[in-house]
């Protein structure tokens, strides 16, 4: 596939960063900027070089969502089902199954698919001046891009289904004490901080990084029972790794670990 400047990639200390770069269209989404973001995905997902992803836009906006003049019902009915099950579904199944940190850095409004994104990745900082909009409301559509599963299962279903249905914005700190991101902080220090949290986790031991949040993810639907059995299974899959056996041995000799990744 070929690149596109729809997204700006690079790789460094491990991180590849991905950039939503349609900055004139607070960085909605068109079919382009779709295959480029899950080329990047991809990208992560077999480059053993790559141990974490920094995911932001350009501009003063994370991402409008979808861009809907190319969805425009004058121009005849679009089948939004396909849009989702070709280009969101993979996506968000990219991000998830994904076992290296993901980290998102929110620089302004995210909206409609934006925000649900942005809330699907492992940690979520944003500016203190971002606001996340749960924009289907008004235009008559469901939320998608798993704001239905994950919006529930972070901030219960009261808060969801009132951020759903009235579609009020909601700001980056009232975000992170409901529980839906991280942390929310000074504007000018954003990229700043995720920056460095991204590039220290990806010299963390990505091994059990990744374990844990196959497991983490996997305990929405898991009753006791499964989710200890899981436990023991990563454990004893984490405990087998190079990065384990260096984790310990840098405690026995007092000295700063140097982790590979595997």
């Amino acid at each position: 596939m070929s690149e596109s400047d729809t997204i700006l990639s690079a790789l460094a200390d491990g991180v590849l960063s991905l950039t939503l770069n349609r900055p004139d269209k607070l960085n909605s989404f068109n079919e382009e900027m779709h295959l480029a973001l899950r080329a990047g995905f991809e990208r992560a997902h077999k480059d053993a070089d790559v141990r974490a992803v920094l995911l932001t836009g350009a501009g003063r906006g994370f991402s409008a969502g979808q861009d809907l003049g190319d969805r425009d019902p004058r121009k005849g009915t679009a089948d939004l089902g396909h849009t989702i099950e070709t280009f969101y579904n993979p996506l968000l199944r990219l991000i998830r199954s994904l076992e290296k940190p993901v980290i998102c850095a929110v620089n302004g409004v995210a909206a409609g698919a934006g925000a649900n994104i942005a809330f699907a990745c492992d940690i979520t900082l944003a500016a203190r001046s971002a606001r996340f909009i749960q924009a289907f409301a008004k235009i008559g559509l469901v939320p998608d891009s798993g704001g239905t599963w994950n919006l529930p299962r972070l901030i219960g279903e009261a808060r969801a289904k009132a951020l759903a249905l009235t579609a009020e914005p909601l700001d980056a700190e009232t975000a992170a004490s409901w529980g839906l991101i991280w942390r929310a902080v000074d504007d000018d220090k954003l990229m700043d901080e995720a920056a460095a949290l991204a590039t220290r986790l990806a010299a963390g031991p990505t091994k059990g990084l990744g374990l844990t949040k196959r497991a983490i993810q996997a305990a929405a639907t898991n009753s006791l029972d499964e989710q200890l059995d899981l436990e023991r299974d990563l454990q004893r899959e984490a405990g087998s790794s190079a990065d384990y056996a260096e984790g310990v041995t840098a405690f026995l000799e007092k000295r700063k670990p140097e982790f590979k990744g595997r």
